[in-house]
């Protein structure tokens, strides 16, 4: 079973949040990677681009499938995980650590109340 840590946010559609004051990291959850299989090409914004909670914000692609991204707050990218989209290696080797893919500058803390803590999104994926 992968781990989740508690500290993270969850959307359901199986992206991780990491909070750091209003700068929010965001990456797709192991069980998204594992249900994807190996990932073989990412779609991210640009720096400066804004982004809206729950709307798609990139793509990924894998053998199996493509998948939307979807943004679990509204702000600006103002970071991406750079060589993720020439090598997304690190999204299936550590899809909740070296994998991450953008930055935001959050708008609205209130936001993160609508995403799932831990044990909600255990719940979830094992339904």
């Amino acid at each position: 079973m992968a781990y989740y840590p508690d500290d993270l946010y969850y959307t359901k559609a199986h992206e991780w949040a990491s909070v750091d004051e209003n700068i929010v990291t965001v990456g797709i959850t192991t069980y998204a990677q594992e249900k994807l299989g190996e990932v073989v090409y990412v779609e991210i914004p640009e720096p400066g681009q804004k982004v809206t909670a729950s709307e798609t914000f990139g793509v990924v692609e894998s053998v199996k499938a493509v998948s939307d991204l979807y943004a679990p707050v509204s702000g600006t990218v103002i970071q991406v995980n750079e060589g993720i989209a020439d090598n997304p290696g690190p999204i299936n080797d550590s899809p909740m650590d070296d994998g991450w893919l953008i930055k935001i500058e959050m708008d609205h803390e209130k936001e993160l109340m609508n995403l799932m803590r831990s044990a909600e999104y255990k719940k979830l994926i094992e339904e």
